[in-house]
C-alpha cells in the first residue's frame, strides 16, 4: 500500500452479462458483428436475445470516420437486409450532429 485509504479498483467480468462474439464482413462495404448472450460456462444462454452492431467507415478528406450503430434484428439475414437502411440514418444523424456543434461553436464566437 501507499499509505493512503484509497481502495484499488476492483476489475471484474460481469458472468451475468457475457457474450459470445462473431464477426461477418463483404469485405467491401462493413460488418456485422453478433453478440450471441452465452452463461459463464460458454454455453447458449436462451434467456437473452442477441445484439447485432453495424460497422462502417465515412471516407472524408480528413481521413476515415468509423461508424458503429445497434441493428435491431432478431437474425443475420435481417440484420443484412437493415444494415443499410439503419447505416443511412446513422450518418444523417451524425451529420446533423456535426452541424449543430458547429453552430454552437460559430455562436460562442466573440467579435470585437
Amino acid at each position: 500500500m501507499n499509505g493512503t485509504d484509497e481502495k484499488e479498483p476492483e476489475i471484474r467480468i460481469d458472468e451475468d452479462n457475457l457474450y459470445h462474439e462473431e464477426t461477418f464482413t463483404d469485405l467491401k462495404v462493413g460488418w456485422i458483428r453478433r453478440l450471441t448472450p452465452v452463461t459463464p460456462d460458454g454455453n447458449r444462454d436462451k434467456k437473452r436475445e442477441s445484439h447485432f452492431i453495424g460497422q462502417s467507415q465515412l471516407v472524408t478528406p480528413q481521413g476515415p470516420i468509423p461508424i458503429q450503430c445497434q441493428i435491431p434484428a432478431k437474425t443475420l439475414p435481417e440484420a443484412i437486409k437493415k444494415f443499410p437502411e439503419v447505416m443511412a440514418l446513422t450518418i444523417k444523424n451524425m451529420i446533423e450532429r456535426a452541424k449543430e456543434m458547429q453552430r454552437e461553436s460559430t455562436s460562442r464566437i466573440i467579435t470585437p
